[in-house]
């Protein structure tokens, strides 16, 4: 017998719960593309953009996904036979890079661990032997959506300045923008990337880039630019050379009441919100893994990231995930990459509270109870301890 009706519950990383405010605000007439409405929506958008990569450089708005993204970073600051550095730490730096070599480039992957996070040290000795300073970029992600990996993306940069390095610095914040700490400036960035279907709680289709003074000068000399992505045709005043083209409206629609509602929170709300309900999760966690059937795939908990946990099965991981979403309709994540077939992700990012996490939390109890599966007692009970202790109220 199923308890699945009722509203379908994402603990997916992406797409993720959309707000009906940001649903609603889509459910509009399309405008004429140079309309006052349009133009300002442009914008507005661009400069609230800059607030949230935090950075003064220049912000770059695409229909596209995450994988668009890459590519228009890619394709705006080098050229064909550059060498980069990819820092790999799951799936998705490994990614980025395999598109950058269809695309023309010598690419070179720093081994690392789909457990761990990229270690600092390993990139600094990687850049020091680059004598005549051949590697133009290093590319790497705040966090792996795959293996549920932070990087320390400011622990790079001092690595990539110790070894007195010229190279293009490069980062995906698709898992983190709005659901973590990313300064792009402070953290010395020069190019950063992310989308609109995770964090930013709109949904997929629109992609972003920022670029600093550093990146832009890279641009003109870049020989990889494509009229779609360039970033001298979309730096131009005229609305449609800004978007290449008609405007993707309705989704701009969404991410504007979505950026509303982020700055009505705050970005330290909202990262602190996402930093509560990810070691809620690891709490449960940690109970279940006492059965010794589940397990963090991160191993060090600062690693964990704050959007999504991925957890190891000894076993199928389908029986938990089909579960879940035929009996109880909650979508988890199904692993992918080397994890396909050995874990499952709990998502907590975007448009989440505390009642929806430990839906998704005890979805998956009912599951290892139902499935007989091995584990430890007690895993929602210790998500509500964890909570109880550490949210607060917020003052009138």
């Amino acid at each position: 017998m199923s308890v699945a009706n009722g509203r379908v519950l994402l603990a997916m990383p992406g797409p993720t719960n959309i707000p009906d405010r940001v649903l609603q605000a889509m459910m509009r007439p399309a405008e004429e593309l140079a309309s006052k409405t349009i133009v300002d929506l442009t914008e507005t958008l661009l400069a609230d953009l800059k607030a949230v990569f935090r950075t003064t450089g220049e912000t770059f708005l695409y229909a596209a996904n995450g994988h668009g993204g890459w590519e228009a970073a890619l394709t705006n600051v080098l050229s064909r036979g550059d060498k980069i550095l990819v820092l790999a730490s799951g799936r998705f730096a490994i990614g980025w890079g395999e598109m950058a070599r269809f695309m023309g480039a010598d690419v070179e992957v720093l081994a690392g661990s789909w457990r761990a996070a990229v270690d600092p040290a390993a990139v600094e000795e990687r850049l020091r032997q680059d004598k005549d300073h051949a590697i133009k970029a290093v590319l790497t992600v705040q966090i792996d959506t795959a293996s549920g990996v932070v990087n320390d993306i400011r622990a790079i940069r001092r690595a990539i300045d110790a070894a007195g390095h010229p190279a293009l610095y490069m980062v995906d914040g698709v898992a983190a923008l709005g659901c973590m700490p990313f300064d792009m400036d402070g953290f010395g960035v020069d190019v950063a990337m992310s989308a609109s279907q995770k964090g930013l709680m709109t949904p997929p289709g629109l992609a972003f880039v920022a670029a600093n003074a550093k990146a832009l000068h890279a641009h003109r000399q870049a020989t990889m630019r494509t009229p779609y992505w360039d970033w001298t045709a979309r730096m131009d005043p005229l609305l449609y050379m800004k978007h290449c083209g008609t405007p993707p409206e309705h989704l701009m629609f969404g991410l504007r009441a979505a950026l509303d509602m982020i700055f009505a929170e705050s970005l330290d709300g909202a990262w602190r919100r996402h930093a509560l309900l990810a070691a809620a999760t690891q709490a449960a966690t940690s109970k279940w893994a006492e059965g010794q059937a589940l397990s963090f795939n991160v191993v060090e908990p600062s690693q964990r990231a704050p959007s999504v946990t991925t957890i190891l099965v000894d076993g199928d991981p389908t029986v938990i995930t089909d579960y879940a979403r035929e009996v109880c309709g909650v979508t988890l994540g199904l692993a992918i990459g080397d994890l396909t077939g050995k874990a499952f992700r709990i998502a907590h990012m975007g448009h989440v509270n505390a009642p929806m996490v430990l839906g998704s939390l005890s979805v998956v109890e009912m599951a290892l109870q139902a499935k007989g599966i091995p584990h430890g007692e007690g895993g929602v009970a210790a998500a509500i301890a964890y909570l109880g202790a550490h949210a607060r109220e917020v003052a009138a």
